[in-house]
């Protein structure tokens, strides 16, 4: 799990994210209003969502395209809990919360794999996750 996780504020602008995330070079952004995790936005979030819709990067707030419905698991949980929910949501990282509900990290599907106990459970979850999905119909 990568535990120094950068985040971006909810009235953050895409230019804002989408440049933050050029400069760490990831795709994902925890999206956390104070302490608060509220969200996640992707550079697919900000290429697809927002321009798809002709949003204004400068002017529209990451609030706008973020994920609010993201799945989590809990930093004391077994590496196959947080596999399970990234092969059944087809996700490749899933955040990762203290008890307090504080964000404390991101799990990838790269820090399962070289994990020496989780290999198997990564090659589970990478399986499924790679099966086709059904389009997701956003009312955003």
């Amino acid at each position: 799990m990568s535990r120094d996780v950068e985040v971006v504020r909810p009235d953050a602008t895409l230019a804002e994210a989408a440049e933050k995330m050029q400069r760490l070079d990831v795709g994902p952004l925890p999206v956390c209003d104070g302490q608060r995790l509220v969200g996640m936005i992707t550079d697919r979030d900000i290429t697809v969502r927002a321009t798809s819709e002709g949003k204004d990067p400068k002017t529209a707030r990451v609030r706008e395209v973020m994920t609010e419905d993201m799945k989590w698991c809990f930093e004391d949980e077994e590496v196959q809990v947080a596999a399970d929910l990234m092969a059944k949501a087809q996700i490749r990282r899933l955040v990762v919360l203290n008890r307090d509900k504080r964000l404390v990290g991101i799990v990838s599907l790269g820090d399962l794999a070289t994990e020496p106990r989780a290999q198997e459970d990564a090659g589970e979850a990478l399986e499924e996750i790679s099966e086709p999905a059904q389009p997701q119909r956003s009312g955003r």
